[in-house]
């Protein structure tokens, strides 16, 4: 591990003093690139700086403790340094070790949310309202920009279907965890015996593509325009503005018209297509090495059920890591900090299982 570190600080050096050099200032994608790197690496220097400047000092004492000649005061000052500056080195180390697990290169983008109502009706279409409510009110929290790039809304308010974007630094690594099924147990508005009904939404997370990682064959590509449909009354765009792309060789259709631009929409549909192309030869890519397994937690598959919403227990559970609140409220106002951040402990541990230092 030691020998790691050094190679990263001398990496770190490197990268400085080229972003210093006259050509790569005027270099903007390089200069960009470098940054990236020097700022992921820094908190690991920093961090091994510390443990160097720990294990000096823990070092020192351990040398004043095997000293013959040392006065009882002092050995008993070494000996409460030697003991707390161990404690510190081990919690120095373990840091180390989780910022030296392999990175996911998606964390720090901008992410796509698509959710669509799945078993349950018009309660279903009313639950994918309520999750989509959720997130934009957790992006708010966390200075995150949400924006609607199609939405298929019902009578009652809920959503078929809706897909958006989030953007903001590190969106990808607080919101990777949320792709799965989302089950609700509630009464629904519609119940008159006020029986409790189960129904269900599927969520997926999907990194923001760039198009230097998967550039589409306009040939690949069918494009149609058509009027904006919408709940009905002054929801209905009256123009031809509304875009479909059907992706020929896969028959994947992506839809937007949220803008009343066609240029705009044409533009949110192919970063949707070519996010899920993306996606999909990611999981391809990753089902063809051999021996590699998703830890436990995982990103979440589309038909895995992840968590359940009880209304009447007032009770969230999420049943990959076994974690259960009873905050519902707050967590559907968007409160999902501590299930995230649990769920990205499990990962963490799970990835320091599977990569021992």
């Amino acid at each position: 591990m030691i020998e790691k570190l050094e190679g990263i600080e001398e990496r770190l050096a490197a990268v400085n003093a080229e972003l210093c050099e006259p050509s790569v200032v005027g270099d903007q994608q390089k200069y960009a690139a470098l940054m990236k790197e020097a700022k992921q690496l820094t908190p690991i220097v920093e961090k091994f700086c510390a443990y160097k400047k720990v294990k000096a000092a823990n070092e020192e004492a351990r040398a004043i403790l095997d000293e013959s000649g040392a006065d009882r005061e002092l050995r008993e000052l070494a000996q409460a340094e030697w003991e707390e500056t161990g404690e510190e080195l081990e919690k120095c180390s373990e840091e180390l070790k989780i910022l030296l697990l392999p990175r996911d290169e998606n964390d720090d983008k901008n992410v796509i949310v698509e959710i669509r109502g799945g078993a349950g009706g018009e309660e279903a279409a009313l639950f994918a309202a309520s999750l989509y409510r959720m997130y934009t009110m957790y992006a708010e929290a966390h200075g995150f920009k949400t924006e609607i790039i199609n939405a298929n809304e019902t009578e009652l308010g809920g959503f078929k279907e809706i897909s958006f974007t989030v953007e903001g630094e590190g969106a990808y690594s607080r919101l990777k965890f949320e792709s799965g099924v989302h089950r609700v147990q509630r009464v629904p508005e519609t119940e008159s015996q006020g029986r409790v009904h189960t129904s269900t939404a599927t969520v997926a997370v999907l990194p923001e593509a760039e198009e230097v990682e998967f550039e589409l064959d306009p040939a690949d590509l069918q494009i149609d325009v058509f009027r904006s449909s919408g709940a009905g009354g002054q929801k209905v765009n009256k123009t031809s503005s509304a875009i479909r792309v059907t992706h020929l060789p896969t028959g994947m259709v992506v839809e937007c018209q949220d803008e009343r631009s066609q240029y705009k929409n044409k533009d949110k549909a192919l970063k949707v297509l070519r996010s899920r192309l993306l996606e999909i030869e990611r999981d391809k890519q990753n089902a063809e090495i051999a021996g590699e397994r998703r830890s436990q937690v995982g990103t979440g598959d589309r038909s895995e059920r992840i968590r359940t919403y009880n209304y009447p227990q007032g009770r969230v559970s999420d049943h990959r890591i076994g974690l259960t609140l009873y905050k519902i409220e707050q967590i559907l106002n968007g409160d999902l900090d501590e299930i995230i951040d649990a769920l990205i402990t499990a990962d963490t541990a799970e990835k320091l299982k599977a990569n021992p230092a």
